[in-house]
């Protein structure tokens, strides 16, 4: 499937609790927005839920309500059809944790998200994952090379973000996130993907 880059079309966008990444994604789905995207939120049951030392659910919740225009989905009803129902050209996970990785490498469907990405891989649709995970070079490493290989997942470009405090941990370059997107819609990884 291909889009046309022209005329954009729809994208859901989903939020893990990689909290301290939350800030620095928020300006990105502003610009798929300022692109002509039209942005359909979504919040993991942690994201949507637990207020953190970097900002209460609440106010995530409302600013993306401003950003995109719409609702964060938060339940496994309001995930399920957007496959089926052709709802979105793609789906981007940003932040996308370790759990949510492991869970989507052993098939697993079991929360907003993960049943998110599973509905758009019905359709053939793109997954464009952005890793932000403390344990990316340790205990997600084996899911992250597994959905590496993987058919419609594409990946936002990532690397260390503190090779020396934090040796095992990935995030990614969010600021790259809509081209990944437009790459991904031409069936394309963008690269480098190691950054």
């Amino acid at each position: 499937m291909t889009e046309r880059l022209d005329r954009p079309g729809t994208v859901v966008v989903a939020m893990c609790g990689s909290f301290c990444t939350f800030e620095v994604v928020l300006p990105q789905i502003r610009r798929l927005v300022e692109r002509g995207w039209e942005v359909l939120p979504m919040l993991s049951a942690s994201a949507a839920g637990l207020d953190t030392r970097f900002g209460r659910a609440a106010d995530w919740k409302q600013r993306l309500t401003e950003i995109t225009g719409h609702r964060p989905m938060e339940t496994l009803q309001q995930a399920e059809p957007l496959g089926p129902q052709k709802m979105a050209s793609a789906m981007i996970v940003a932040p996308c944790t370790g759990t949510t990785m492991s869970l989507l490498a052993a098939g697993i469907s079991s929360t907003t998200v993960t049943l998110g990405v599973k509905s758009m891989l019905r359709g053939g649709r793109p997954v464009i994952l952005a890793p932000s995970t403390n344990d990316g070079l340790s205990g997600s490493a084996g899911a992250l090379a597994a959905l590496l290989q993987r058919k419609h997942y594409y990946f936002v470009p990532f690397g260390q973000d503190d090779s020396y405090k934090k040796p095992c941990s990935l995030k990614s370059d969010f600021t790259l996130l809509p081209d990944t997107l437009e790459a991904a819609l031409r069936g394309v990884q963008i690269q480098p993907l190691l950054i």
